[in-house]
């Protein structure tokens, strides 16, 4: 696999008719360039203060925000402008924080979205950190944030399945949100194994069904209104897809069910979210008679 060819799709997607309007606000950024700015690694990952900016600035600045909206995951605060992304994406991040150490190591980031995860783990100092997300809406989300924080981070237009040709391993690797999109997710996770260095691990959230049984829900064309859903394990499972993929260790960290003060609508995203996904009259369920989103994260360590 030519991974060269592929990661210039960073530059040919800005010549889309579609992309073309937000790569032109990213550039307009380059008017605004600020250094030693203030950093808080917090919930709302923000940078710098509105007082550093002047109003024309500050326009400029809000202007290119708007144009690349839905934000989907934040939220940010950018010199004072409230990014309130649909996802509170700091409420994943504080659940796993306690689960990881990342000072000096190689890390990647699959379906990375717009970095939020990334630029909160900067804070680790990191060795490394790559995201890997093949939406262009995502990396200019990404590129303005970054234009500001100036990291190291790499973003790369791959997907998981771009991983093991990659041009190094990594020695830690998360997987938010990802694999419940996979046809195959024994063989996505077989993936993330070669990615690994030697004892490697990995940390993962999907979607969950309640059971001791080792069985999965298929749902027919969509589930909470999301079309590309195929596999909704039980931890059990989930446990056996995890083993026949080459992993070791495997621990469940938590369980949580997916509620409006995670996932809502604002002004920064869709039209519609987690409330308009469910049955109005039996929030346990979705639009469709499944049961309601439940995530179950689990970390685990490559096999020698």
């Amino acid at each position: 696999m030519n991974l060269e060819t592929l990661q210039n799709k960073k530059n040919e997607c800005r010549e889309w008719k579609n992309v073309q309007p937000w790569y032109e606000q990213i550039q307009k950024l380059s008017q605004i360039d600020k250094s030693n700015l203030d950093i808080d690694y917090g919930d709302w990952f923000t940078v710098g203060k509105k007082e550093d900016l002047t109003q024309e600035e500050f326009d400029l600045i809000t202007d290119a925000a708007k144009k690349l909206i839905p934000w989907r995951k934040g939220p940010f605060n950018i010199f004072g402008l409230e990014i309130d992304s649909e996802w509170q994406s700091n409420i994943k991040y504080n659940l796993i924080r306690p689960h990881f150490n990342l000072k000096d190591k190689i890390v990647a980031d699959i379906g990375c979205n717009n970095g939020y995860y990334m630029f909160r783990m900067l804070e680790d100092k990191p060795k490394r950190l790559v995201g890997f997300d093949p939406s262009p809406l995502t990396l200019h989300q990404f590129e303005f944030v970054n234009h500001f924080v100036k990291s190291d981070i790499v973003y790369e237009m791959l997907g998981v399945e771009h991983l093991e040709f990659y041009n190094h391993k990594f020695d830690f690797i998360f997987m938010l949100g990802v694999l419940y999109h996979r046809a195959d997710p024994v063989g996505t996770l077989k993936s993330l194994a070669r990615g690994l260095n030697s004892k490697g691990e990995i940390l993962i959230d999907t979607f969950m069904i309640d059971g001791d049984e080792e069985i999965c829900l298929t749902p027919n064309k969509r589930y909470s209104k999301i079309p590309n859903i195929y596999f909704i394990p039980t931890i059990s499972a989930l446990n056996n897809w995890c083993e026949r993929a080459g992993f070791e260790n495997i621990e469940v960290l938590a369980t949580t069910i997916t509620t409006s003060e995670e996932q809502r609508k604002t002004p920064w995203s869709f039209d519609q979210s987690l409330e308009d996904f469910l049955d109005e009259n039996d929030k346990t369920k979705t639009v469709e008679g499944y049961p309601a989103p439940k995530r179950v994260y689990v970390k685990a360590r490559k096999i020698l």
